[in-house]
C-alpha cells in the first residue's frame, strides 16, 4: 500500500551533498563512517507536516514500504539559497561575553543558529548565519520501513519533534494529556492546528 500525505511512517535515510559526502543519516553503519552518534530509536514522521525538508517531504508521498528510493533536491526545496544578508559583522565582545574566542573556520551555535566564523579583525567578527548546506543540491536515499497505525507511536513522534524533550502523556476522553510545564501551552495550540484532524484527538497540558 502506497504512502499518502498525513501518513505516519518510519523512515530510514541517507542525506548527501550531490557528488559529495554524507551530511545526515539515521543508519548506524553509515553514521559511524562520518563519525556521528545517532539515536537508536525509530525515526517516525508525519508526511506533509514539515518534519523533514520540503523536497524530501514531497518525495515520501506515493511510495511503497520496504522499497529503496532516491531523490535529488535543489536548494529551494532543501536548505535554501545562500542569503548575503545573513553574513554579518559582530563586535567581538558579543562572543567574549559568552566565553567564546572566535577564530576563522570555527562553527558554533549562536542565538539558536549555526554560525560559521569567516574572519576576525579589528575587534569585529565576520560571521555567516547561513545554513552550511544552503545553496547546495542534496540527494536522499530513503526507505519507508513501515506505516504507523499505533496512536501512541504517532503521539510520541509528534512530541519528540515539536517539544524536543521526553514527554509523558495519556490519552483520555478523546484528548492527549501532556505532562509538561504550563509554558508549553502555546505549543499545544500549534499541535492542534496541525494534527487534530489527522489523529482525531486534541492536545492539552495536564493541570498540575
Amino acid at each position: 500500500m502506497a504512502t499518502n500525505k498525513n501518513d505516519f511512517v518510519e523512515l530510514e535515510f541517507i542525506g548527501k551533498i550531490k557528488d559529495g559526502e554524507i551530511f545526515d543519516t539515521n543508519i548506524t553503519k553509515e553514521a559511524e563512517k562520518i563519525g556521528i552518534a545517532i539515536d537508536e530509536t525509530s525515526f517516525i514522521i508525519c508526511i506533509g507536516q514539515g518534519m523533514v525538508i520540503p523536497g524530501l517531504d514531497k518525495a515520501l508521498e506515493n511510495k511503497e514500504t520496504g522499497k529503496k528510493y532516491s531523490v535529488e533536491i535543489a536548494p529551494k526545496e532543501a536548505f535554501k539559497d545562500r542569503n548575503p544578508s545573513l553574513v554579518k559583522l559582530i563586535p567581538i565582545k558579543a562572543f567574549k561575553e559568552k566565553n567564546v574566542n572566535p577564530y576563522p573556520g570555527m562553527t558554533l551555535a549562536l542565538d539558536n543558529m549555526l554560525v560559521k566564523i569567516i574572519s576576525v579583525s579589528g575587534g569585529r567578527v565576520l560571521a555567516d548565519f547561513n545554513n552550511p548546506l544552503s545553496g547546495k543540491i542534496v540527494t536522499y536515499e530513503f526507505t519507508v520501513k513501515r506505516k504507523i497505525e499505533n496512536i501512541n507511536e504517532k503521539v510520541q513522534a509528534i512530541t519528540d519533534y515539536f517539544i524536543k524533550k521526553e514527554t509523558k502523556f495519556e490519552i483520555k476522553d478523546e484528548k492527549i494529556i501532556l505532562d509538561i510545564e504550563n509554558n508549553f501551552v502555546p505549543i499545544t495550540k500549534i499541535l492542534n492546528s496541525k494534527f487534530k484532524q489527522i489523529i482525531n484527538l486534541e492536545f492539552e497540558v495536564k493541570n498540575n
